[in-house]
């Protein structure tokens, strides 16, 4: 099988999408610090997986606590649940792992946090029970949550070979030469047949073109307003650290200057437009790099058509 690798960056807007561990009555958000201490906030690649697989749709792995730890079922395997196909797992039981072949990273504010606090009280539900009861008034609770709205960036990256394919352990009985049943462990292969990698990846990219996030009674929208991404032989997630924005605007000069000339042929880009306040910019710029700038859902049934190509062309059994 020819190796090749899927990689994207994409960036989303979203408010406060990721709470971390409350201190007191104040909820935070997940941060992390920069240059000379300037706050980011971030939402977790396991944040990002927990919303992938509850949308994807797909019969979920069961569980067991083996040796006291939460973990996937040694009889659990990638054939019957696509989720241990892209993200892997770890079995104890056996001592076997498989690691990712989707890889996610953490997506990571393009803006400062400022400390921005909301305030917040339970007072309509204080005024019904006052009303009720007229002896003794009862004064509402006082919490704060920490709010950021912001531009996220993170990068997604397929190992396209790998889908689809594993190596477990089995256990089958056999006669020694002394006569003897004995017990012997050898490794099978499991390889799912190009029609089901296809349909597999096809769906994992519809659920990342219209992915959202539940949280604290809001729906965040985290599909993509600015994409770039292609099908490599070089499984690289060339993007994640030359795409940005500032001041509302791609940084199209930093962009252009880190792509390869041998990635431009197979690269393509998607944007929302009107979104950035240099969208006509960036088409130009990369359209220079010979990269095509289309809108979103012609990107993904672009890289979509690029996924039939290679699990119909290029897989060798």
């Amino acid at each position: 099988m020819e190796k090749k690798g899927l990689t994207m960056t994409i960036i989303f807007l979203a408010e406060s999408a990721n709470y971390g561990e409350s201190i007191g009555n104040v909820a935070t958000l997940k941060k992390i610090s920069r240059n000379k201490g300037e706050q980011y906030t971030y939402i977790s690649r396991q944040a990002i997986r927990y919303n992938i697989i509850e949308q994807l749709g797909e019969k979920k792995a069961p569980v067991s606590k083996e040796k006291g730890v939460f973990q996937f079922k040694d009889e659990a395997l990638i054939s019957d649940y696509p989720e241990l196909d892209f993200f892997g797992y770890m079995k104890t039981g056996k001592n076997i792992t498989r690691s990712a072949v989707v890889r996610l990273s953490h997506a990571i504010s393009l803006e400062t946090f400022k400390g921005d606090l909301e305030f917040l009280t339970n007072k309509g539900l204080a005024d019904r029970y006052n009303k009720g009861n007229i002896e003794k008034t009862e004064y509402n609770d006082i919490a704060q949550s920490e709010v950021h709205k912001s531009y996220y960036k993170y990068t997604v990256t397929i190992d396209l070979d790998r889908i689809g394919v594993d190596e477990i352990e089995i256990e089958r009985e056999m006669v020694n030469d002394k006569g003897k049943k004995v017990k012997i462990k050898e490794n099978q292969k499991i390889s799912i047949d190009k029609k089901e990698r296809k349909r597999r990846v096809k769906k994992l990219l519809d659920i990342i073109s219209l992915l959202y996030r539940d949280i604290k009674g809001r729906r965040e929208d985290l599909k993509p307003l600015f994409i770039i991404g292609g099908v490599y032989d070089i499984k690289n997630p060339f993007f994640e650290n030359i795409v940005d924005v500032k001041n509302n605007k791609i940084l199209v000069d930093k962009l252009c200057s880190g792509i390869y000339d041998c990635i431009e042929k197979d690269t393509i880009s998607g944007i929302v437009k009107e979104q950035f306040e240099n969208d006509t910019e960036v088409e130009v710029k990369l359209k220079e790099k010979n990269i095509d700038v289309l809108d979103i859902p012609e990107f993904f049934k672009q890289l979509k058509e690029k996924i039939d190509n290679y699990y119909i062309e290029k897989v060798d059994e």
